[in-house]
């Protein structure tokens, strides 16, 4: 096998993550209107031969990343963050890649500021001339239609860059890619100080992780910033400081719901470090200071409560990577004409799956048998497994916090896996490819083979090293 030292992983990485770029301007996500001669579609031949250079890019920076790992797990010391500069400033300047969602974004912010009902229509309410109307053209599908699932904070920071820009596409896109770096940087703050004596390679499973490279910097997805605030807040709780721990999370689930899951283990912590009956009453309060800044949020942005009725919509669209709707699906399809009534009831299944296994997490956090932050990241791990909408950075919400406290474990090594093959699901455009579930296959193949050469955790150490770690008040107690 062959061997790159550090700074060979760190120029390897850098020259895939511009080629993804520079195929990412023949063949990204260009919007349909707006591109102001920049970021305009091209012909079929120059098409294919950026994606094929977004696909060779991609695959060096995933070698570049797998090399840099192995060498992070043998003990090698390295300056990562000069190494995440390298490999996400090409990015910076990249046309949206790998997902429209950034012209929802766009959009919706507009439609706040035109004083249209965000939580009831969707972004087909701009027309041509309208504040964002550009942007509304360039909307994937099936989103067109769509009420904003998100909640009032990320719509008051869409709105901010919608009002900064004018709504001029390009001006606008690069705005929401500086929310997109600001998350980043928020990641990175956040599992350093998680990640105690674990730093370097905690950052390389979670910030350096190409699956995260290409869709919250590349692809400006919101779960970038939804996942910095969780983290964040998760950090602070576990120095002491529940209270503005539990705010950063309440904000975060103002940006997406999910975050909501962290309310709980933010809740053990506090309810352990009390103890007793007074403890598990004090473990209800961040979830009440979440909701009081859920409340203010919302009447801050002016944007009304709609957002309770409108985080089911996501699950009204089938993805391929749901095990629960594809189940769901088959199954209907067997018993009947009409799969919908028993794809919906697997679904929930799989939810109520989710929330057991989380329950089941919650109560080893409590008995000090798994680690708090590792509970956590497993929850939303499960959580994504089990949802009825699966996208391939969802894979992150619980990958960056398992990073903190695992990355050099089998478990971090199977995210790593997952990580790596999700990668390649998604073209530059957006779509998903049959070609794209091939590559993925043949990443899944080369992971499974890795994981039978190499185990980085010492023979017989445990696969999960929830008692392994320090305190959390230890760890409470270092700096970031």
């Amino acid at each position: 096998m062959w061997v790159f030292s550090t700074a060979g992983c760190r120029w390897l990485g850098a020259v895939g993550s511009l080629a993804v770029t520079l195929g990412g301007w023949a063949a990204g996500t260009l919007p349909v209107r707006g591109g102001r001669g920049l970021w305009e579609p091209h012909g079929s031949g120059v098409t294919v031969a950026g994606t094929v250079l977004a696909y060779l890019g991609l695959t060096l920076l995933i070698a570049a990343w797998w090399q840099y790992g192995r060498l992070l797990a043998a003990g090698a010391a390295d300056r990562v963050g000069t190494t995440l500069g390298w490999w996400a400033a090409p990015l910076v300047l990249a046309p949206p890649l790998y997902s429209a969602d950034v012209y929802s974004y766009i959009a919706q912010g507009a439609m706040v500021l035109e004083g249209h009902d965000v939580y009831g229509a969707g972004p087909a309410v701009l027309g041509p001339g309208d504040l964002g109307g550009d942007a509304a053209a360039s909307v994937g599908g099936h989103w067109t239609h769509t009420p904003a699932p998100y909640g009032p904070a990320f719509l008051v920071l869409a709105q901010a860059v919608v009002k900064l820009t004018g709504g001029a596409v390009i001006p606008a896109v690069l705005g929401m890619r500086l929310l997109a770096l600001a998350a980043l940087a928020l990641t990175v703050w956040a599992v350093r100080g998680l990640g105690g004596d674990r730093r370097p390679g905690a950052l390389w499973l979670a910030a350096l992780n190409p699956l995260l490279l290409v869709h919250v910097v590349g692809g400006m997805h919101n779960d970038g910033l939804m996942t910095g605030l969780l983290l964040a807040g998760v950090l602070l709780a576990v120095r002491g400081r529940w209270v503005a721990g539990s705010v950063l999370i309440g904000l975060a689930v103002m940006v997406k719901s999910p975050a909501a899951v962290a309310l709980l283990f933010v809740g053990v912590l506090v309810a352990r470090r009390t103890g007793g009956a007074r403890g598990l009453l004090k473990g209800l309060l961040p979830g009440a200071v979440a909701a009081a800044v859920a409340a203010g949020a919302t009447l801050v942005a002016g944007t009304g409560f709609g957002w309770l009725r409108t985080q089911s919509v996501a699950g009204t669209i089938h993805t391929a990577l749901s095990l629960t709707s594809d189940l769901g699906l088959g199954l209907g399809l067997l018993v009947g004409d009409d799969p919908e009534p028993v794809k919906g009831a697997v679904q929930k299944l799989g939810l109520l799956a989710a929330l057991a296994l989380i329950a089941l997490l919650a109560r080893r956090a409590w008995q000090g048998r798994t680690d708090v932050v590792l509970a956590l990241g497993l929850s939303l791990l499960a959580l994504v497994a089990l949802s009825p909408m699966v996208q391939p950075w969802y894979l992150l919400w619980g990958t960056c916090a398992v990073a903190a406290v695992a990355w050099d474990t089998r478990l971090g090594q199977y995210l790593a896996v997952l990580c790596a093959a999700l990668t390649y699901e998604t073209a530059p455009s957006g779509h998903t490819p049959w070609y794209g579930f091939a590559l993925m296959g043949v990443a899944l193949g080369a992971g499974a083979l890795w994981l039978r050469r190499e185990s980085w955790p010492p023979r017989g150490a445990p696969a999960l090293p929830g008692a392994a770690r320090p305190p959390l008040e230890a760890r409470g107690r270092r700096t970031a």
